[in-house]
């Protein structure tokens, strides 16, 4: 069993049109247990781009922080990303989810042009530095691909992200449901998720793919 590991999970608000993806986020935290391992969930003590309704799809008039919104699906138990520490943690996973192009960075509305919100950047470079494993799931990837050079991964078969994620000099493989994505020299676990029409059950096989071939590699 894999007791002994650690992963920080970082979330990007509650839901999937304005933060984080709840069926891949609560997959996530499952699989981790669920293997064996446990985890602690951070997100950035931020105010999200918007707010959604998520039966409308439009957008409403008020204010939310990712930080309390993430807590919702942490049910409290959260810290701010600004306290993470990559000598704390053996992985590092980003479930998707809108927020992640709206909140973590601004992929959602520049492409490959986007920024990163510096908490998260800080984050993947000090565990890229350490030599230790990070995952993304659904859109997750594009935010590595900007912090990251040359770095392979996939975000499923959507045309335009995948050219968007490749202008930023990432290199894209076309993936199914389940398959996961290993970059062997920077340690980067990416899979589809969301990107591809799915049903729950897709996601949760997805996602315990990814954690057990993260858990995999750490007992190397």
């Amino acid at each position: 069993m894999n007791n002994s590991k650690k992963i920080a999970v970082v979330l990007s608000g509650n839901g999937v049109y304005d933060g984080a993806e709840i069926h891949e986020a609560t997959m996530t935290l499952y699989s981790i247990m669920k293997n064996g391992a446990n985890y602690d969930i951070f997100a950035p003590n931020i105010y999200q781009h918007h707010v959604i309704n998520h039966i409308t799809g439009e957008e409403m008039d008020e204010k939310r922080n990712v930080l309390i919104e993430s807590a919702r699906i942490a049910r409290g138990k959260i810290k701010e990303l600004k306290q993470f520490n990559a000598e704390d943690y053996d992985a590092l996973v980003f479930p998707g989810g809108f927020g992640v192009a709206k909140n973590l960075s601004t992929f959602a509305f520049d492409g490959a042009d986007c920024s990163v919100n510096t908490d998260i950047e800080n984050s993947i470079k000090s565990m890229v530095e350490k030599g230790k494993p990070i995952g993304a799931l659904c859109i997750s990837p594009a935010i590595i691909a900007r912090v990251l050079k040359n770095v392979k991964l996939t975000i499923g078969q959507d045309i335009g992200t995948a050219q968007a994620i490749e202008k930023m000099g990432a290199v894209h493989e076309n993936t199914k449901h389940g398959e996961v994505i290993i970059d062997k020299k920077l340690n980067i676990y990416t899979t589809p998720c969301y990107m591809l029409d799915a049903t729950i059950v897709d996601i949760a096989n997805g996602v315990e793919n990814i954690i057990k071939a993260i858990l995999y590699d750490l007992q190397k």
